[in-house]
């Protein structure tokens, strides 16, 4: 799938680090450094801007190395970037941890994946069919 995209930070574009991935990484795009303290959250620009094509989207994800290592995860994981969306891509950051962590000009921040979805056309019933788990909600099951 080929997708537009203007760079405009000095950061090299988003690419698969392994032949399998299905996510990219996002780089931040800083002028100066951000520091996160405990509990903080900020939007950190990465200097990209894409042309999603119609009928996907763009999902923006924590990195696992930074989420176990150092407490820092996406807030509104997954972050959803539509089609029509043709603003700089942010992260919003959050630091879970209990120290201070600093964002770098061009530290990978979190990853991206582009992925299909469906438009959906809602069809006004009276009855659902039945299933075995029914109403079943959190926890009715009984597992952990």
């Amino acid at each position: 799938m080929n997708v537009k995209i203007i760079n405009r930070s000095s950061n090299e574009l988003p690419h698969y680090s392994t032949e399998h991935a299905a996510g990219m990484d996002l780089r931040a795009n800083l002028i100066e450094e951000v520091i996160l303290e405990p509990l903080d959250r900020k939007l950190i620009p990465t200097g990209l801007f894409i042309e999603i094509p119609i009928g996907y989207e763009a999902q923006v994800r924590p990195r696992s190395g930074l989420a176990i290592k150092m407490g820092i995860t996406v807030l509104n994981s997954p972050g959803t970037i539509d089609a029509d969306y043709r603003g700089e891509i942010m992260v919003i950051l959050i630091n879970l941890s209990s120290e201070k962590f600093v964002v770098k000009h061009g530290e990978r921040i979190a990853q991206m994946i582009l992925a299909s979805h469906e438009i959906v056309t809602w069809e006004k019933v009276e009855v659902l069919e039945d299933t075995t788990r029914g109403k079943g909600g959190f926890g009715h099951t009984g597992k952990h």
